[in-house]
């Protein structure tokens, strides 16, 4: 029974963490971005939640795996920043690729949506292959 309540308060913690890092990850990408993601997305913009949902997505997974190899929560919390960092970096390239890229988001095209999308994925599952600590 003890175990299984150290546990559950890990658990609490970590979860706690990872929301607290999702919810910086959240308000930095979207300031970090030219488009306001939220007015796009309450105003029915899919292309906006697609290229945020994808770029959430692309966080979370190394943010996973930065749970599941952190010996602290130091450690945890080190990685999420790096994989938060690693997501700007890559809006910023692809904004290189495509310099329009914000204004095509906001004025609902979903190529640029999807291409923003999967790069933010795909960086994110090499990130969290990459976390190997």
């Amino acid at each position: 029974m003890t175990s299984t309540l150290a546990g559950l308060l890990d658990f609490i913690i970590l979860f706690v963490v990872a929301t607290a890092l999702i919810a910086l990850y959240l308000a930095i990408y979207t300031l970090a971005t030219m488009h306001n993601e939220f007015a796009l997305i309450r105003h029915n913009v899919i292309s906006a939640a697609t290229a945020l949902g994808f770029s959430l997505v692309g966080f979370a997974l190394p943010l996973a795996s930065a749970i599941v190899h952190a010996q602290t929560i130091v450690d945890c919390l080190i990685w999420g920043l790096v994989a938060l960092a690693v997501q700007i970096l890559v809006y910023w390239l692809v904004r290189i690729v495509m310099p329009n890229l914000s204004l095509r988001i906001a004025k609902g095209e979903m190529a640029a949506a999807l291409f923003l999308g999967a790069a933010s994925l795909a960086a994110g599952i090499v990130n969290a292959a990459a976390m190997t600590f």
